[in-house]
């Protein structure tokens, strides 16, 4: 990739046009915003640099998100990542591809199944310390035993998004380019 250069390369954006759903204009839009994001220009973005973005450092969950940007695991999330977890959030990304990253939120041993353990740590993130944490484990403890059909104590991915069924999450989960 070329992504320490100032601009991409045609082929460069018409590989990536073929793994996302971006056109190319939002492509270059997409990587002129990851270079003012990539202070040190070395082609990728840190999770100090995803802190400098107020409305992420704020966010509880932005390193379980950057983590599940980052599908090389190298601590850093070059364009090419930067482009392909984004483009779940396209309005025309698919309403499946959200589920699974949201349910990637919680899955943080990337097992395939959203453990009491997991979803504890994830809630505790969210609400730091306005709940207790007897009261946290209550409340997952009631989502595990409402959500787990099968009975085997902790939430697949078929159960995390019958759940969700009804929620609006592809306008939660859309962001425009």
């Amino acid at each position: 990739m070329g992504t320490n250069s100032s601009s991409l390369r045609p082929e460069e954006i018409e590989e990536m046009q073929k793994g996302t759903n971006f056109n190319q204009k939002e492509i270059k839009r997409l990587y002129k915003r990851f270079k003012k994001l990539d202070k040190d220009g070395n082609g990728c973005i840190t999770s100090d640099e995803f802190f400098m973005i107020p409305e992420l450092a704020v966010n509880p969950l932005v390193k379980r998100v950057i983590s599940i940007f980052d599908s090389n695991g190298d601590d850093s999330v070059n364009f090419k990542e930067f482009i392909t977890a984004l483009s779940v959030f396209n309005s025309r990304g698919d309403k499946n591809a959200k589920l699974e990253f949201a349910f990637k939120v919680y899955d943080i041993d990337n097992d395939g199944f959203i453990s009491n353990g997991e979803l504890f740590k994830v809630l505790k993130m969210m609400v730091g310390n306005n709940l207790s944490d007897i009261q946290l484990q209550q409340i997952v403890d009631k989502t595990i035993l409402e959500a787990d059909e099968d009975g085997d104590g902790k939430i697949s991915f078929q159960e995390f998004a019958k759940v969700l069924t009804h929620t609006d999450l592809d306008n939660k989960m859309t962001v425009r380019v």
